[in-house]
């Protein structure tokens, strides 16, 4: 028999999207950063670009590596939230049963209604029933390091290329100019994503991406000039 592919639930899209949107502003800081440090150090565009897309990668792969490891560990936590429920359940039935009812109470059902729904859910599925209402975990969906690996190894590498094109393929007096104006907008853009995946305030998210950008830049830039003094 064929298995089904499962969709992904809510808050996985939810995982890889953060993933996405963390990696992307990683990548645009970290690249810009060194953009300016070398760019103030050398006017060698090669030099330039190498060092740039060198970051970009580096970036990229420890992005992806934080990630797998991150939600990795919160997989293995989940998984051992099972484990645990499952050898509740064979110890301590009528303590879990318990734990049942009570929830049910707690949200306005008379004590006789609750006890009523509790032998029908523990009857017909008490591990998955206990697991969602201790954990609000849907039994067998882990989340997915894979997917938050791939999200942000992508979104930092796309994020990344925005200041290392804008300084590369410009010239003369627009280069500069470009570079601040590329990070400028792909900041702002990165934290008004940030602030609808966590219903937060957009225009407060989008002012404080795009100082952490500016400040970025002049730390950078600052940083080469007192280097190209030595």
């Amino acid at each position: 028999m064929k298995k089904i592919k499962q969709k992904p639930t809510m808050d996985e899209k939810l995982n890889t999207l953060r993933a996405g949107v963390l990696g992307s502003n990683d990548g645009i800081l970290t690249v810009v950063g060194v953009l300016f440090s070398v760019a103030v150090a050398t006017p060698n565009i090669f030099t330039i670009f190498i060092a740039g897309l060198s970051d970009l990668l580096a970036c990229a792969f420890s992005m992806a590596s934080g990630e797998y490891a991150s939600v990795s560990s919160q997989r293995d936590a989940e998984s051992a939230s099972v484990e645990k429920e499952r050898q509740l359940l064979q110890t301590n039935f009528a303590g879990e049963k318990q734990t049942v009812i009570d929830f049910y109470m707690q949200r306005g059902i008379t004590e006789e209604t609750a006890i009523e729904i509790a032998d029908e859910l523990v009857a017909k599925k008490p591990l998955e029933t206990l697991v969602n209402i201790k954990y609000n975990m849907e039994l067998g969906r882990y989340m997915n390091p894979w997917s938050a690996a791939f999200s942000s190894l992508f979104s930092a590498a796309l994020g990344g290329l925005f200041p290392l094109l804008a300084m590369s393929l410009t010239s003369g007096v627009y280069r500069w100019p470009a570079t601040i104006l590329a990070v400028i907008v792909s900041v702002g853009l990165t934290g008004f994503l940030s602030a609808k995946l966590g219903d937060g305030k957009v225009k407060t998210a989008v002012i404080r991406n795009i100082i952490i950008g500016i400040l970025t830049m002049i730390i950078h830039y600052v940083t080469g000039e007192i280097m190209n003094q030595f």
